[in-house]
């Protein structure tokens, strides 16, 4: 039986462009990098109050990525979605979709590169 959530991983072409869209839009934290025993580059970043990492990897031996649309997401939770929409405009990345209200608060998406989708999620209080 597994014992803990460890880490999520998502294959990228543009592993720095990737990176930085992580540490500069969504403030995430890059812990450590390292290359594989069979070649992937990898970057792992850490959310606050989470345990579990995120890792980001390229390897191009196994050919480009291609993301198809719906297919997988990342949820974080926002303080204050308005103010993260423009954060994040402002690096170049609008918001997808959103915000749209729900009954725990709202959430909104936004496009990470490579077409990965990141939903913001603000629980009412």
């Amino acid at each position: 039986m597994v014992k803990k959530l460890l880490h999520t991983r998502y294959r990228v072409n543009d592993l720095e462009k990737t990176a930085a869209f992580y540490k500069e839009v969504l403030g995430l934290e890059e812990i450590k990098r390292h290359k594989s025993p069979r070649g992937s580059e990898l970057v792992f970043f850490k959310t606050p109050n989470s345990d579990e990492l995120i890792e980001i990897c390229s390897f191009p031996a196994s050919g480009p990525v291609t993301m198809c649309q719906d297919l997988t997401h990342l949820a974080f939770e926002v303080e204050d979605i308005e103010a993260f929409a423009r954060h994040a405009e402002a690096k170049g990345y609008p918001l997808s979709d959103g915000p749209t209200e729900s009954s725990s608060g709202r959430f909104a998406f936004i496009d990470a590169p490579e077409g990965y989708e990141i939903e913001l999620i603000e629980y009412r209080q």
